[in-house]
């Protein structure tokens, strides 16, 4: 029945509006008998809880901000439907808002206590603050960290396990027979952590293959974007013996690479095998289509949104480290013909 109160559901039930309240809302318990005939005058009636005057009660907005980098990157618009998704089941909507990895707005967001007033809990994907930084922040607005930042165990954080993810990727390309494999995408300096972890894990894959690690194979590139990767591929190949194999930091650099290697005549796999790491939708169609490390971006929000709620509500523990799972995707770009 559209629009029924609780006062109809205690009718139907039999019991009192308190009781209905304390089984919706899991306040009090309440016996199993009771409970199960609330459940099914809940259900007869289809009733849907005012989420809006449930959070007023509670002094809570019902919303939760997401702030990411770059919202026109893929990887993080995928990821940002998945938290609004997960945050859905809950009852709360998103706000999402963007730093450009700038560290001045990264400390104004963290810093406003105003800002703070207008949501409930942040789930930040930082690039330039530090943990000294986050710990001295002035607003107490609940925060979920997200990405790759190192932070010590000090925060709750979700991330994937980037040195396994680079080692899985190089180590796919070495079972291909690869052997000159080249990297792009490298950032040696402090807020450059994601892709000093995915060097580790590139390095690692090459000395386990009892592989010499040639330096001038490791193209920098200060962020992750298609015209970074193909200026870096167009570096690879003017060397004297350019690379048989490319891992990519992300699926745009691996994208920027493949363009790069298409107006030169390269052909791909045949030649140069390009892997990238996001799985993103645009990988899948681009032409050939993408190897890809995918994170389980689902997973990666269902986690971030609970342990948010669970900051939120005080029932949370001690700061966790979670590692949301990660896959390899073999496409057209180091396999023809991939079984998939």
């Amino acid at each position: 029945m559209a629009g029924s109160t609780l006062r109809d559901v205690a009718r139907r039930a039999g019991v009192s509006i308190r009781t209905v309240s304390n089984v919706v809302n899991g306040s009090v318990p309440v016996s199993d008998e009771l409970r199960v005939r609330v459940q099914a005058a809940l259900d007869e009636l289809d009733y849907r809880p005012n989420l809006v005057a449930r959070n007023l009660r509670r002094g809570r907005s019902g919303m939760i901000a997401l702030v990411v980098p770059e919202l026109d990157v893929p990887y993080f618009a995928e990821l940002a439907r998945e938290v609004i998704t997960a945050a859905r089941t809950h009852g709360y909507v998103v706000m999402l808002d963007q730093t450009d990895g700038d560290g001045e707005r990264e400390r104004e967001l963290l810093g406003r206590e105003s800002r703070a007033t207008m949501f409930d809990g942040l789930l930040l994907s930082p690039l330039s603050i530090s943990a000294d930084e986050l710990r001295r922040r002035t607003n107490r607005v609940p925060v979920v960290l997200l990405g790759e930042h190192i932070f010590n165990g000090s925060f709750h954080h979700v991330a994937i396990d980037n040195v396994a993810a680079a080692r899985d990727a190089t180590e796919h390309l070495l079972g291909l027979g690869r052997r000159r494999i080249a990297a792009i995408g490298d950032q040696p300096y402090s807020t450059g952590e994601t892709a000093q972890l995915r060097t580790t894990g590139y390095r690692q894959a090459l000395e386990r293959a009892g592989l010499t690690v040639d330096e001038e194979l490791i193209v920098p590139t200060p962020r992750f974007h298609r015209h970074l990767g193909a200026e870096a591929m167009e570096r690879l190949l003017a060397l004297p013996e350019p690379p048989d194999a490319v891992f990519c930091y992300n699926d745009l650099l691996a994208i920027g690479a493949m363009h790069t290697l298409a107006r030169a005549g390269v052909r791909v796999p045949d030649d140069i095998a390009v892997v990238g790491v996001d799985g993103i939708q645009e990988g899948r169609y681009s032409s050939p289509s993408l190897t890809t490390v995918a994170p389980d971006k689902a997973a990666i929000a269902r986690t971030a949104v609970s342990t948010l709620l669970g900051v939120i509500d005080g029932s949370a523990p001690a700061p966790t480290e979670a590692k949301a799972p990660h896959r390899l995707l073999v496409r057209q770009s180091t396999v023809a013909t991939p079984a998939d």
